[in-house]
């Protein structure tokens, strides 16, 4: 490749673009973090201001910061945004969207959208592209793309200039070695910003990698870090049955999110308070215990997941996540049979050669295999067909004892080398997740690998490889609904609105089903409340489904697990009306009966009739008040006093949307006539209330306090 083009300013840059391209720019960028924000916005803002060019913007996942919804939202949410994002700049094109501003010659498309925050925006829902993750790069490449440019880290070194795809090697590698190597023509773009965390393996690249390589110091800015949410108490119940699913020595996948923090949570009190964790775990499994892991992980867990988040960070932190796997097959299937271990032995050479995966007489190949493990010392070198270390000289010959025996007694390296422990596709965290990963030491940093998601989401290419690394996977994933027949309805609703968008469900859906010892776990809260009332997760059926009911597996609610794999649909039912909320199960057995799915004289056994919020908090109510499951597991980014002002905020928008609880909460705050502290008043500008709307949401919050 030859040396890219270095620019010092935003605006020389997108200068650059559009005199090198006369027509319409299509620019793909990352999904998440790794969006050159001030490099787009510029770019934006040209096209923008002449009519005369044209914009599409291909990307997924376009972040914005809190945006209040009310006086009370926009007032609690100024100081808190100013602390916690910084001088991270939105996306204009973001605001225009939401706004319905989108001028005419600009459009975007993406295939995953910000939860629930685009329902109702007619250019979003239009511009929606429904695809799976491992067709992203080919579907960019459809859409006429000419232009990628992506937010990239980068650190001096010996070598001068190196760079960093950090946050977002998913799909950048593929998209551009597609594109090239079909002739397209294609500009791409690094911009660095230095607040980026340096990641190497996998994401580090030579500067030459790219056309055009920006430095302006306007480019960097602060990561777009969300504070952690809160873990409810059916999250928590949640993440601990799916905690118990997971095998030692295994592989797991887990996502964003108060569930992944549940799980990652639940998994280290597994690991750390076995007598607490066995407790708290037949307190919720009206069944018993079979069939439930309950140890420790003495093995250790792989971590192997598109999205690497702060669950799993905290789960290395903890010891948890440490099997580490190397990118060799017959070295990971000799690991996984025991006939090696990452101790390296004389054993560990003679095991390699009886393999055939090395030659006797060793040759260059072979030499450079053994040391990129660390089977032998990094400073052998083969001369004149013999093998010289220090002041050493051994015969290659390593079917000749003497010769074996002299490479074994001086030339053996002490532990295989080059392993990874954590394999991400994109990460996306909270501020002390990114500080971790720029000041995580090199030797820890270099265990984890942020690569390709075509290598990540499936197991084409490579899939012995994959197949010896992937043993034991559990594949994490959440859901909206399930039908009472095992389909599962993740990203858009019946009337075809989008939600958010497939991602990379299906991939790891379909993985779980190819792997032999893996399995899916398809989690989902049993209710979900809105302005329509409480309504069941499960349903007998819904006229939009995302996973097929052919490719059930496991399904998870706070009340318990349905294991569906193989079962006939008869079975299914009752299983799943088994950890549907009681509320709701009677009218589920009506549905079923009704179309043929149950028997005519089935009734919901007793051990499963008392699934209800009040049940469930009381069981685990004893664990959070010892400090084994806290609201916040892995801390969170809002002072005490910003805690106590949101769960009363939320108390107040829940009323909103039932009118009898509201004239409840507005009777009990006038009766009670609380004050709230002044401090609050002030920051949710309540402190000089004089219309009647203000006085009576000033009561509404003291009450709810």
């Amino acid at each position: 490749m030859a040396n890219p083009l270095y620019i010092d300013s935003i605006d020389a840059a997108v200068d650059h673009v559009l005199d090198s391209i006369s027509g319409d720019i299509v620019l793909g960028i990352p999904l998440g973090v790794g969006k050159p924000n001030p490099f787009v916005n510029a770019l934006y803002r040209r096209i923008k201001m002449n009519p005369a060019r044209k914009l599409r913007i291909i990307t997924a996942l376009s972040l914005e910061k809190p945006v209040g919804h009310s006086d009370l939202e926009r007032h609690f949410l100024q100081p808190l945004v100013e602390r916690v994002f910084a001088d991270y700049p939105d996306l204009e094109y973001v605001k225009d969207s939401r706004s319905g501003a989108l001028p005419p010659n600009i459009e975007v498309r993406e295939f995953f959208m910000k939860t629930g925050d685009y329902l109702g925006n007619s250019a979003a829902q239009l511009g929606y592209i429904s695809t799976n993750y491992t067709f992203v790069a080919r579907d960019m490449a459809v859409q006429g793309m000419n232009v990628i440019a992506q937010a990239v880290a980068a650190r001096e070194g010996a070598d001068g200039l190196r760079l960093s795809l950090s946050s977002n090697p998913d799909v950048t590698f593929e998209v551009v070695d597609k594109m090239r190597a079909g002739g397209q023509p294609l500009m791409a773009i690094g911009v660095i910003n230095r607040e980026m965390p340096f990641m190497p393996n996998g994401a580090e690249i030579g500067p030459e990698y790219f056309d055009v390589v920006v430095t302006d110091p306007a480019a960097t800015h602060a990561v777009f870090a969300p504070p952690n949410a809160k873990v409810t108490t059916a999250d928590y119940a949640i993440g601990l049955h799916a905690s118990s699913l997971v095998l030692d020595g295994g592989t797991l996948q887990i996502g964003i999110g108060s569930l992944g923090d549940a799980i990652g949570q639940a998994l280290i009190v597994r690991d750390r308070q076995a007598d607490e964790y066995r407790a708290i775990m037949e307190s919720l499994c009206p069944d018993g215990l079979a069939g439930r892991e309950l140890g420790r992980f003495d093995l250790g867990l792989y971590g192997c997941s598109e999205m690497f988040v702060n669950a799993f960070l905290k789960l290395i932190e903890a010891g948890i996540i440490r099997r580490e796997v190397y990118a060799d097959t017959v070295l990971q299937q000799l690991l996984n049979s025991g006939r090696i271990s990452e101790v390296v032995t004389a054993d560990t050479l003679r095991v390699l050669l009886d393999v055939g995966r090395v030659r006797s007489p060793l040759g260059e190949v072979d030499l450079a295999f053994l040391k990129r493990f660390g089977v032998l010392r990094s400073g052998v070198e083969l001369v004149d067909g013999k093998l010289v270390f220090e002041d050493q000289t051994c015969s290659a010959n390593l079917m000749d004892e003497a010769g074996f025996e002299c490479v074994a007694g001086h030339m053996l390296g002490s532990h295989l080398i080059g392993g990874f422990f954590m394999t991400g596709g994109f990460f996306l965290g909270p501020r002390d997740f990114y500080q971790r990963l720029r000041t995580m030491p090199s030797q820890d940093l270099a265990k984890i690998d942020m690569t390709r998601i075509d290598f990540i989401n499936q197991l084409y290419g490579g899939d012995e490889l994959k197949r010896a690394q992937r043993i034991k996977a559990r594949f994490m994933n959440t859901t909206m609904k399930v039908t009472l027949l095992g389909a599962a309805a993740s990203d858009a609703l019946e009337s075809g609105q989008v939600v958010s968008g497939v991602g990379g469900q299906y991939n790891f859906v379909a993985m779980s089903h190819a792997l032999p010892d893996a399995r899916l776990l398809m989690m989902l809260r049993a209710t979900h409340d809105n302005k329509d009332g409480l309504m069941s997760s499960i349903v007998w059926n819904y006229g939009h489904v995302t996973i097929p009911r052919h490719l059930r597996d496991v399904v998870i609610t706070e009340y318990g697990v349905a294991e569906l794999r193989g079962q006939p649909d008869g079975e299914v039912v009752k299983r799943l009306i088994a950890i549907a909320d009681s509320r709701f199960q009677d009218e589920l057995v009506k549905q079923a009966k009704e179309h043929g799915k149950l028997e005519q004289g089935y009734t919901v056994p007793e051990r499963y009739r008392h699934n209800l919020p009040e049940v469930l908090e009381a069981k685990l109510h004893p664990w959070t008040e010892a400090g084994l499951l806290p609201d916040f597991p892995f801390g969170t980014d809002l002072m005490e006093d910003e805690l106590k002002m949101v769960r009363a905020m939320k108390r107040i928008k829940h009323a909103t949307q039932h009118p009898s609880e509201l004239l409840t909460l507005a009777v009990k705050a006038l009766w009670d006539d609380k004050q709230a502290p002044q401090a609050y008043l002030d920051r949710l500008g309540l402190a000089d209330a004089h219309s009647f709307k203000d006085l009576l949401i000033r009561r509404l919050f003291a009450g709810s306090l």
